[in-house]
């Protein structure tokens, strides 16, 4: 049984949850974090650090506070979810292993947030909590829903997902392209031995 990637999974909370709580602060062990909008300039204006709280999903979207448990109980199912997949597919492709221990590693991270940190950091209830994110990455501005996109605000578990996402899908591809390679090549083998 291969379930050694786990380990993956578990780095990528630890690292997640240890950056999120240096950047936010543990007011009861009176370390200060930053300031919620606060930036440290890292590589000029291109990249800071910047503390920000998400309410919603990905890229800020926020469906209101109706919505907000029933987000934080869909991350907890599809967490849930990835682990039993991952557990299921434990004897399969490296590459499909990797991109599923960096997507439940990077879910689980922000599902923390969104069920702990409104209790821990005293705000909201639990399952109400905001994802926190810091790396600010100003790139070339976007127009893209009727608004301009130019800050890209995220996390470690946000990395580890959109790693795990790019590694699925060339690990789809590659599977696929041998799959066409290995049915070129017995389709020859079958043709020459019928001759």
């Amino acid at each position: 049984m291969e379930l050694r990637l786990l380990f993956v999974s578990a780095i990528i909370v630890a690292a997640d949850q240890i950056s999120k709580l240096l950047v936010k602060g543990i007011p009861a062990i009176h370390l200060t974090g930053l300031l919620p909008g606060e930036k440290i300039p890292v590589i000029g204006n291109l990249f800071t650090l910047t503390l920000l709280e998400n309410p919603g999903i990905a890229f800020g979207i926020n469906f209101g506070p109706d919505f907000k448990l029933l987000l934080s109980i869909f991350t907890l199912a599809a967490s849930i979810g990835l682990l039993i997949f991952f557990l299921k597919i434990r004897n399969k492709s490296f590459g499909l292993r990797l991109s599923i221990a960096l997507i439940l590693g990077g879910a689980v991270g922000n599902l923390i947030d969104r069920v702990f940190y409104g209790i821990f950091y005293h705000y909201a209830p639990l399952f109400y909590g905001k994802v926190v994110d810091f790396f600010n990455l100003h790139l070339f501005n976007i127009y893209l829903f009727r608004s301009t996109v130019g800050d890209y605000v995220f996390n470690i578990a946000d990395l580890a997902v959109t790693a795990g996402m790019i590694s699925l899908l060339f690990t789809i591809r590659k599977s696929n392209k041998e799959k066409e390679i290995l049915g070129t090549s017995l389709e020859n083998f079958l043709v020459k031995d019928k001759e």
